[in-house]
């Protein structure tokens, strides 16, 4: 899964990527850097893989961003990928788009304080832009099943601008994000307080609201750099999805919300320095010089040669010395905040895929939907989806002549065997894989090196790598651990087999086809710093 995050962040011309994982984790995926063939076919420059040491499985997406080597890696605005993502979406026209709406102004700060380029009084923070982007896609529709992860999503729409935007632009599907959390703690929510509550300032300050009930965070975030200090301030933040999405995108219209997360002193920092950038930090001109004075044009209030008036004598109170110095204190402005905006992904069948492979259930279904696109062969390149494969069936010599394969939903890789009298429709076949006479696979997926058995029926089956199905064995929707051998005969319907480790057989009980723990494929982010 870790080619295709890669492989979309070359594409879209972002070299500088960090790879950020547990230390337990990143043996293995240096190795699979270095020996994965899909994955040393990567351009250069190579991945720079980062473990923290207190980075474990368990670390919410949002503490990694407070991890020190984390902290220090990022050195811009950066991009954040989850490991499992598959996206067609040309990653270039999104970043196009956020830069569209969000890019600062001049000499905004877009990076680490010793920049020593030309700045602005006036940062892009401060004017409202520079602000962040968020995706989301429908669940719904092919491949959709029930139980999927969703999310509760609330959007406002932006203003409209001047010229309309290109024809194949991805403009017209963003909008802001005024109300983001998971569909699982909506449900929460409205069951403890039998409603669901909507604050009046929310209506005030955005008139007609879209509320999406399907839609899911593909956890892809373009972000400012200033994020990484709101993200340090604010400690209690543990997930971005949840947390820093859902805070931030409320601060946009909670009054005062945003000086209670810390924005304010983000954005301003501790204290404003006059003439560091050539102009005032603290509002226009006209405030600090007196322009009347200065002006040719003035005229003198003293009208026909009389003497100014006396002022009128103050009470005692007001002229005590004491009081003479007492300054009025400063009115703080309103706070503006940028806004997170969200590209809502259009739920067309014909539209561009986007998914994350997080479940078993999904790698089916999107490995399937794979499957279906034209090869480079048949539409050839230009026309072709970034993840086609050249040929359907990689080896045509190792498919006996009596037998079925479906080339319209079928992939078939390298040194694939399959004997006569077999029907395949609808699978995905890894390479070294063995099928043998008689055998009926419908909605299969085979990693590398599966062999399946004499007149087996496979339907909605995964198996992992190196497996063997006994001949006669009738599965369906099954999951086969890798190495896992099933017996002869065997029938099952929605089962997992899988092998104990660090058991012994007396321990097992003699039984091969059991679990032990289902280990959860926790996201990795893939941190992109954007020069």
């Amino acid at each position: 899964m870790l080619w295709y995050p890669l492989d979309w962040c070359y594409r879209m011309g972002i070299t500088n990527i960090q790879l950020i994982t547990a230390p337990s984790s990143a043996t293995a995926i240096e190795a699979a850097l270095s020996q994965n063939p899909h994955l040393t076919s990567l351009p250069a420059p190579r991945v720079d893989i980062l473990a923290p040491e207190n980075l474990s499985q368990n670390t919410g997406t949002a503490e990694i961003l407070r991890l020190p080597e984390v902290q220090a890696a990022i050195t811009g605005d950066f991009l954040i990928l989850p490991c499992d993502l598959i996206c067609e979406v040309a990653g270039e026209s999104l970043l196009e788009a956020w830069m569209i709406q969000e890019g600062g102004l001049g000499g905004a700060t877009g990076g680490t304080a010793d920049f020593q380029g030309p700045k602005m009084g006036l940062g892009g923070e401060r004017g409202g832009r520079r602000g962040g982007l968020g995706v989301w896609y429908q669940t719904k529709g092919e491949g959709s099943f029930k139980g999927e992860e969703t999310d509760f999503v609330a959007t406002a729409s932006i203003q409209a601008p001047v010229v309309p935007p290109p024809q194949d632009s991805l403009r017209p599907h963003i909008s802001n994000l005024v109300y983001s959390i998971p569909t699982d703690t909506l449900n929460d929510i409205t069951e403890e307080k039998k409603s669901f509550p909507i604050r009046h300032s929310l209506i005030r300050k955005h008139g007609r609201i879209k509320m999406l009930t399907t839609y899911r965070d593909a956890h892809v975030y373009f972000f400012p750099y200033w994020i990484l200090e709101f993200v340090k301030r604010n400690e209690k933040l543990d997930s971005i999805s949840e947390d820093v999405l859902g805070w931030w995108a409320k601060a946009g219209w909670q009054d005062g919300l945003g000086d209670k997360l810390g924005l304010r002193e983000v954005f301003e920092g501790p204290e404003d320095k006059e003439g560091e950038s050539g102009s005032h930090h603290s509002g226009l001109l006209e405030e600090d010089i007196d322009l009347r004075n200065l002006s040719t044009t003035w005229k003198s209030e003293l009208r026909n040669g009389s003497k100014p008036q006396k002022h009128t004598n103050l009470a005692s109170r007001v002229r005590d010395p004491k009081l003479r110095n007492l300054k009025a204190p400063p009115v703080k402005q309103k706070l503006s905040i940028p806004p997170i905006l969200a590209y809502i992904h259009p739920p067309e069948t014909s539209a561009p895929l986007i998914r994350r492979v997080d479940t078993a259930v999904l790698l089916l279904a999107v490995s399937i939907r794979l499957a279906k696109l034209g090869s480079i062969e048949e539409v050839g390149r230009l026309a072709s989806s970034p993840f086609a494969h050249a040929h359907k069936i990689a080896f045509p010599g190792g498919v006996a002549q009596r037998c079925t394969v479906t080339k319209a939903d079928c992939l078939l890789a390298e040194n694939v065997t399959v004997e006569e009298k077999s029907v395949i429709k609808e699978s995905v076949i890894g390479v070294n894989c063995h099928i043998k006479s008689g055998a009926r696979l419908t909605r299969c997926v085979l990693m590398d090196g599966a062999v399946v058995g004499e007149g087996c029926q496979l339907n909605g089956c995964i198996l992992g790598r190196r497996c063997q199905i006994g001949r006669k064995s009738i599965l369906k929707d099954c999951e086969v651990q890798e190495g896992n051998v099933v017996p002869e005969e065997t029938e099952a319907k929605n089962e997992k087999f899988m092998v104990f480790e660090g058991l012994d057989d007396d321990e097992q009980g003699g039984d091969e086809g059991a679990s032990n723990v289902d280990k959860s494929n926790d996201m990795i982010a893939l941190d992109d710093t954007i020069d």
